[in-house]
């Protein structure tokens, strides 16, 4: 399996095994990029976590093939050659084409024929040399069998399932399928009128290759036709199907009684069996690479959107906008606790303007506020352009639009009702914008990934494979990052490399009785925490201002002990040794080099010691839409600045300050970006694009990068 495993990755099989053998003794795949770059050749977190997702997948095989085996066993039938043949072959489909002969079956049209005798007919027909085939099924009529087509139906029944069942027939019908299928649909002429169906019109009449369908219009078609807008269908060309699987089974000296008879049979076969099963699977695969494309695409969004440039520990004036009901606002300390709570009403119907600018100036000044974050949902634009009027005089707090895709959830959820229990919801969501400006990783991992706003069709795709995938992404995202021990929430905590949920709440409990952590040893004393948790979790935590100023830094604690040594070497203190680069550059890292520390992990503890407990994120940017708050305010040929809220495979959306986001479709790209814009764009960014069409009517904008 690991040689196959090698094949498959193109990565050597001591990686891999030592990969699988790391994984086995419960290391993360965030401890082994990081800390077990000599085990592993350097394999980065994408790479491990192929091998363990291959890894699963090959298990998953293996014990389908044990079934197999061990059912074919108990039939009686299992003999070395097909054992061996059983155990040689990877492929799923191929593996089920195999084992299909000895399936256990529901009463078939085959199974009823052969009770009524009509087997030894079928074997005639087969055998193609039989003349008179009619006169031969005179002799096989009973009470059950009537006349002589009734007996030659039965055995056709029974040649079509062996034909169903012939390893050949499958694999010829299949090649068929993977290279030429074509998929149709055509809408539901019920479903016409319905006015969701409008989201499927350009499906309405559908025909393309399978093969050169896009992942996000298959993922449209199967949504459509489940809500019942669309028959969809696919299939190949059925001639040449049939003309192929007739001279496979049709011997050259086949009779012409017996010829009819096997060409009525194969057809049967193919259309009511093969087509059938073949066309689902087709489908499947499709709709798996489909989701595939999708939960890459849809990840990469979300890390982006995790490693999002934070604004830091600011003090923070947050809105969460709206017109009748007004706009929540809350104040939060630079550590994002709530301090203050109101609303104002600085729009239609109430228009209380002037009182809501001088509470805002009042505030700004009383908690000496630094930035104001106002959430971009409904009333956002509006409360951003009113925001940016007020002359606060001697201070000038940044202002900042937020995204605030799911903070209605995070408001109703048990994380918000456990963090302010004595607050209503639309307070909580008002914290979790301003929180979502200062670090917005430490507050999006408190809310579902799924809701965060970003991606193509995740409802649609393989909702567990979508789950770990992401899951897997967060890990990342909080581990690169790293996690202040002594600030960090539980749901932050939870994705820390060897903690999860338990060990997360007992270290908050742990910080409740006895306070900040002052030095990463004390993590040991937290009840439940034991030895490889703590190996596990430690390089990933920081404790800024503790007692020893390695424990702020990536440097896991068992490397202490060799910087502890170059500091020695050189009559410093390791404080020392971290502030003076002149020391640091006088190190000859060959000197250090250990059984267990090699220089890949040498240069990493270098790098660390030269910027402690570094932030890989970018810095934040202020930024300001256009003077504009409607799509009617919009015309074509208008040039605009915009920000990159979600990439998909046929472009990318873009918030232009608007109610609508914009579509930048590939097409109105340049020639470079046409092919994957995900490897071009990324959340975020800043462009100024031109407006080229306006949908009044189905509310859609069209963007354009070329001039």
């Amino acid at each position: 399996m690991i040689e196959r495993l090698s094949l498959l990755t193109q990565i050597k099989e001591f990686q891999i095994k030592s990969v699988l053998l790391l994984l086995e003794e419960g290391a993360t795949v965030p401890f082994i990029a990081r800390y077990r770059k000599e085990k592993t050749g350097g394999l980065d977190e994408v790479q491990i976590l192929k091998i363990k997702e291959l890894w699963e997948k090959e298990l998953e095989i293996l014990k389908r093939q044990e079934f197999i085996l061990e059912t074919i066993a108990e039939q009686g039938k299992l003999d070395e050659s097909l054992s061996q043949k059983i155990k040689n072959t990877f492929d799923l489909h191929l593996l089920e084409d195999i084992y299909l002969p000895y399936k256990k079956k529901r009463l078939t049209k085959a199974s009823k024929a052969k009770e009524k005798g009509l087997e030894p007919l079928a074997d005639m027909i087969w055998g193609q040399k039989t003349n008179q085939i009619h006169k031969h099924a005179q002799s096989f009529l009973r009470e059950d069998v009537t006349d002589i087509e009734d007996a030659l139906q039965g055995a056709r029944d029974i040649i079509a399932e062996r034909i169903n069942e012939h390893e050949k027939a499958r694999l010829i019908v299949r090649d068929h399928f993977q290279k030429k299928a074509i998929i149709t649909a055509q809408v539901v002429k019920d479903k016409i009128k319905d006015k969701n169906a409008a989201n499927y019109k350009d499906y309405f009449e559908f025909e393309k290759p399978l093969n050169r369908v896009q992942p996000h219009q298959l993922l449209a078609l199967l949504r459509a036709e489940q809500e019942g807008f669309l028959h969809v269908r696919i299939a190949p060309e059925e001639e040449p199907v049939l003309q192929q699987l007739d001279s496979y089974f049709i011997k050259p000296y086949a009779t012409d009684d017996c010829h009819d008879q096997m060409m009525d049979a194969i057809s049967d076969a193919y259309k009511r069996l093969i087509r059938p099963s073949i066309s689902t699977e087709t489908l499947q695969s499709h709709k798996e690479k489909a989701d595939l494309y999708s939960i890459e695409i849809f990840s990469e969004n979300v890390r982006q959107l995790l490693l999002a440039a934070p604004l830091g520990t600011k003090r923070i004036l947050a809105l969460d906008p709206g017109f009748a009901t007004g706009c929540k606002l809350v104040c939060l300390s630079a550590n994002g606790d709530l301090l203050y709570k109101d609303v104002i009403y600085p729009h239609p119907p109430q228009m209380k303007s002037a009182e809501a600018k001088e509470k805002l100036i009042q505030l700004v000044h009383q908690f000496q506020i630094e930035a104001i974050a106002i959430g971009n949902g409904t009333a956002g634009r509006e409360t951003e352009l009113w925001a940016r009027s007020i002359n606060f005089s001697t201070v000038s707090p940044l202002i900042f639009l937020v995204n605030e895709s799911g903070a209605s959830i995070y408001s109703a959820s048990d994380i918000a009702r456990k963090e302010f229990p004595n607050e209503d919801i639309t307070v909580r969501g008002a914290v979790s914008i301003g929180r979502r400006l200062a670090d917005p990783l430490a507050e999006l991992v408190k809310i579902d990934p799924k809701s965060i706003g970003v991606g193509q069709y995740q409802h649609d795709v393989d909702q567990k494979k979508l789950h770990q995938k992401l899951d897997a992404v967060v890990v990342s995202c909080v581990n690169a990052v790293g996690v202040n021990l002594n600030t960090a929430s539980e749901s932050l905590l939870t994705y820390v490399s060897g903690l999860g949920p338990s060990l997360a709440q007992q270290i908050i409990q742990f910080r409740k009785n006895k306070g900040n952590f002052k030095s990463r040893k004390e993590l040991l004393q937290v009840p439940r925490l034991g030895e490889k948790a703590f190996e596990q979790a430690a390089g990933f935590l920081r404790i800024d201002g503790g007692i020893y100023p390695l424990d702020n830094t990536a440097v896991h604690p068992e490397a202490y002990q060799i910087v502890e040594k170059m500091a020695l070497d050189l009559n410093c203190s390791v404080a020392a040794l971290i502030q003076s680069s002149e020391l640091r550059k006088s190190i000859q890292l060959s000197k250090y080099v250990t059984k267990e520390m090699g220089i890949p992990t040498l240069e990493d503890i270098m790098k660390e010691l030269e910027k402690p407990g570094r932030d890989p994120r970018a810095e934040i940017q202020t930024f300001e839409f256009a003077p504009l708050t409607s799509i009617e305010s919009l015309k074509t040929g208008m040039k605009i600045p915009g920000i990159i809220t979600n990439i998909t495979a046929f472009g990318a959306f873009m918030d232009i300050g608007i109610k609508e986001n914009g579509l930048l479709h590939k097409s109105k790209m340049s020639h470079k970006f046409i092919q994957d814009p995900a490897q071009f764009f990324k959340l975020g960014q800043k462009l100024e694009v031109t407006v080229v069409e306006i949908d009044l009517e189905r509310k859609r904008i069209q963007l354009s990068l070329i001039d």
